[in-house]
């Protein structure tokens, strides 16, 4: 009787501590856990919106000014501005596009267009409405276009016929195409890309957040 006690007493503290820890838990509520857990993304998704916002601002300072050192400073601000909130919400394509922009802003092509392939892939790309998409694509094609007319004219073109689909009030990217469509031969193409560009040209835009012009 001696010997099988204390192998009884350490079975009954056992149950009894299962047992408390579920009841334990039974008695947390849900409502509670759930709502702390949407506080926080909300205070994810608003800290990353604070940082891109100023992100946005910096490179706005960096286009305008005519200081060259300034401007790369600026920049590379904006770079880090667009870091932090790909940190908080790396499935926000936005801050990628950011990113791209000062990249370009700075003379980096090659990080620019990374930049934007992952704002174009998933999950990232999802976040982005048809026009946003639209304007992203035609800025990859531009900045492929500069790095190298003739061996990514091709891919370029690929992301024009989809940006013009998305984005029709985007007159920059039909006269791109045009001038892709004239790279590769097709003179019919290009002059109706030419002329969609001018009545586009002609008819008000309200841009979104990752309007590629306005940054």
């Amino acid at each position: 009787m001696t010997d099988i006690a204390p192998e009884a007493i350490f079975q009954f503290g056992v149950l009894f501590l299962s047992l408390a820890l579920f009841f334990a838990v039974k008695a947390i509520p849900i409502e509670a856990v759930s709502t702390k857990l949407r506080s926080k993304v909300k205070s994810s998704k608003a800290q990353a919106s604070r940082h891109f916002l100023h992100g946005a601002h910096l490179l706005s300072r960096a286009k305008s000014t005519s200081n060259r050192a300034n401007s790369i400073s600026l920049a590379h601000q904006a770079i880090s501005e667009a870091n932090k909130s790909i940190s908080l919400q790396p499935r926000d394509a936005a801050a990628y596009i950011l990113k791209a922009l000062a990249f370009d802003l700075q003379g980096h092509k090659l990080s620019a267009i990374k930049s934007l392939d992952l704002a174009l892939s998933p999950p990232a790309v999802r976040s982005l409405a048809d026009r946003e998409r639209g304007d992203a694509l035609y800025k990859r094609a531009e900045i492929q276009l500069s790095v190298n007319k003739r061996r990514r004219v091709e891919s370029a073109m690929g992301d024009l016929v989809e940006a013009v689909k998305l984005s029709s009030d985007n007159s920059k990217a039909y006269d791109l195409l045009g001038r892709c469509y004239e790279m590769k031969g097709l003179k019919d193409e290009a002059q109706r890309a030419f002329e969609t560009a001018r009545k586009v040209e002609e008819r008000p835009v309200v841009r979104d957040r990752t309007d590629t012009s306005e940054f």
